[in-house]
C-alpha cells in the first residue's frame, strides 16, 4: 500500500521536469529570433532580429548574451537597444556576428550538412511540428540548445530585468529521393 504514493511521486517527478525545463523557456515576456541568410550560403549579409513584446509596457530589449560551452569561456554579447511597443513586434538588422563557433551539436550539425533557419526562445509552433512529423520522408528537423541572458528595460517604469533562459537553434534539411 506505501508503494503506489512512493511510485507516483517517482513518476510525477520524473514526467515534471522536462515541462517545467519547457515552462522555464516558454514564461519569458520578450520572444525573439534571429535569422541570417548567411547561415549555410557564404554570404556577408548581416543578422536580423525580430522580437515580440508580451507585456503591456514599452519595454528596451537592451541585449542577449550567448553564453559558451567549450573551454575558451568566450561569450557573445549582441547589444541591441531596440524598442518594442507593448504587446508588439520590432525588428532591427545587424552587423553579422558569428553565434555558431565553439558549440559541439551545433558544428556537428552544420557539417552534416543542415541549414540553420533560426535561432529564437521559443519552440516551433506545435501544428508546425505536427505537419514535419507527418511528413518525415521529405523534411527534418534538428534543434542544438545553448543558453543565455536577456536583458531588457520597462520604459515605463525603468525597471531592468535579467534573466537566463535557452534558445534553440533551429536545423531543416529536406532528404535526396
Amino acid at each position: 500500500m506505501h508503494k503506489l504514493p512512493v511510485v507516483l511521486t517517482l513518476l510525477s517527478g520524473s514526467l515534471l521536469f522536462p515541462y517545467m525545463a519547457a515552462e522555464h523557456m516558454e514564461n519569458t515576456d520578450i520572444k525573439f529570433a534571429f535569422y541570417s541568410s548567411a547561415w549555410g550560403e557564404n554570404t556577408d549579409d548581416g543578422l536580423r532580429i525580430v522580437a515580440n513584446n508580451q507585456t503591456t509596457d514599452v519595454i528596451q530589449l537592451n541585449s542577449i548574451v550567448f553564453r559558451t560551452t567549450s573551454d575558451s569561456g568566450e561569450e557573445v554579447k549582441i547589444d541591441l537597444n531596440l524598442e518594442v511597443p507593448s504587446n508588439g513586434y520590432a525588428d532591427l538588422e545587424i552587423d553579422y556576428i558569428d553565434l555558431l563557433a565553439g558549440d559541439e551539436c551545433i558544428e556537428r550539425t552544420m557539417q552534416a550538412q543542415w541549414k540553420l533557419v533560426e535561432i529564437s526562445n521559443y519552440t516551433l509552433n506545435p501544428s508546425v511540428r505536427n505537419l514535419i512529423i507527418e511528413n518525415t520522408d521529405s523534411f527534418r528537423i534538428y534543434q542544438c540548445v545553448k543558453t543565455i541572458s536577456t536583458t531588457w528595460t520597462n520604459l515605463n517604469s525603468m525597471e531592468q530585468v535579467e534573466y537566463d533562459e535557452w534558445v534553440l537553434f533551429h536545423f531543416e534539411t529536406r532528404r535526396d529521393f
